[in-house]
């Protein structure tokens, strides 16, 4: 029986276009971030942090590199002998291709997965979020309201509204309407992705839904609909901190600069509640607004004679004398030469950046990304 009776399963198959470049290789949640993490090392550290020890992995595109780095679960202390980190492809085979057909069909895919682990609940999270979370506050709430299913909200700018799952709630915060990325929403409670069900009756609603060839096999669009109409209990559950969907080059950056302000709204080197990663020794590095926080660079192998502020460096950075990068995030192995000039921008792992060359620009509306080399002079903004 597993810790909590309650099994996590993370989304990670996403293909990850709007990020272009960076996933032509790599899975969306195992895009670099933040110095030295990558983007699943969040919701694998809520998991462990919160007591939950069984979480399953469902992964699809490029998957190569995000399956084994998964599935070294002792990154996250999720190594012991009732505990795991199981990576959990597709398994029926469409057109030749294993394919989720979307977040409902992914777990109906391995309800034998959930089934095994003897789960009363099941915990469903996206694996390309960025924030802290305590799930186990979040099943509490659902317990002591006695909920068929929960549904991790937060208030969201009305103007941004319509790019969510919206809720309406009444006084118990009991879900009375819900709608996917509603034209003219009446309301900002937004949908985090975040999902806690009773494992039978989910079940049920899966098998129901996969006969359904009229469905989209989506939790958003089908599942919690579904849940509504034939009048389940579907709760909100009011999360107050930082969190942030990365799924743009811009969303991205604005995640890495957050980094950077004095307002603490995610403090990832916080020892109460550790963000676990491959390299758990090393302090990733920011460099403030005054050229500040440039600490032990050379520990992690970079060399930094140029001129850098506003930015967030990953390991084994290069920045000649001459050089200047600013407002910037530079991934493992970038290399600025002699000259350049770096600003609002991303450079992907090992780019170089040649002498004199111009990547970005201070006025620049969109974030740039270098995800391959720029040549010596060459302006890219």
């Amino acid at each position: 029986m597993v810790r909590n009776n309650m099994v996590a399963m993370i989304l990670a198959g996403g293909r990850g276009t709007r990020l272009l470049e960076l996933t032509n290789k790599v899975a969306k949640p195992a895009v670099y971030y933040g110095g030295k993490y990558r983007i699943i090392d969040f919701p694998l550290s809520n998991c462990a942090n919160s007591g939950i020890d069984v979480v399953g992995v469902l992964t699809q595109y490029e998957s190569i590199l995000l399956n084994s780095y998964v599935a070294l679960g002792s990154r996250w202390g999720l190594d012991a002998n009732d505990s795991g980190v199981y990576v959990l492809p597709p398994r029926e085979k469409s057109e030749g291709f294993g394919l989720y057909r979307g977040t409902a069909d992914a777990i109906t895919q391995n309800i034998d997965f959930v089934d095994q682990m003897e789960a009363q609940y099941v915990l469903i999270l996206s694996g390309d979020h960025i924030y802290k979370m305590d799930y186990e506050l979040m099943l509490r709430f659902h317990r002591e309201n006695n909920a068929d299913a929960t549904i991790a909200v937060l208030e969201v700018p009305m103007r941004e509204a319509k790019r969510f799952g919206i809720m309406e709630c009444d006084e118990s915060s009991r879900i009375i309407a819900f709608e996917e990325k509603p034209p003219k929403p009446k309301s900002n409670l937004a949908s985090m992705g975040i999902y806690i069900f009773n494992w039978p009756m989910l079940k049920k609603a899966l098998l129901e839904d996969a006969k359904n060839h009229y469905s989209s096999h989506d939790f958003g669009k089908n599942i919690i609909p579904n849940y509504l109409n034939s009048e389940k209990k579907l709760y909100a559950y009011r999360f107050k901190g930082y969190w942030k969907d990365v799924g743009t080059i811009d969303s991205l950056w604005e995640a890495n600069m957050d980094l950077l302000k004095n307002d603490n709204q995610l403090d990832i080197q916080d020892p109460d509640w550790k963000i676990y990663t491959e390299d758990n020794a090393s302090t990733p590095h920011f460099v403030g607004a005054n050229g500040s926080v440039l600490r032990s660079l050379i520990n992690q192998g970079s060399l930094i004679d140029g001129k850098v502020t506003g930015s967030v460096l990953f390991s084994n950075v290069t920045i000649k004398e001459g050089a200047t990068v600013s407002d910037s995030v530079l991934m493992p192995g970038v290399v600025v030469e002699s000259g350049a000039k770096v600003t609002r921008a991303i450079v992907a792992e090992r780019v170089r950046i040649g002498a004199n060359a111009r990547v970005g620009h201070a006025n620049s509306e969109e974030i740039i990304l270098a995800a391959k080399n720029v040549k010596d002079g060459e302006k890219y903004e």
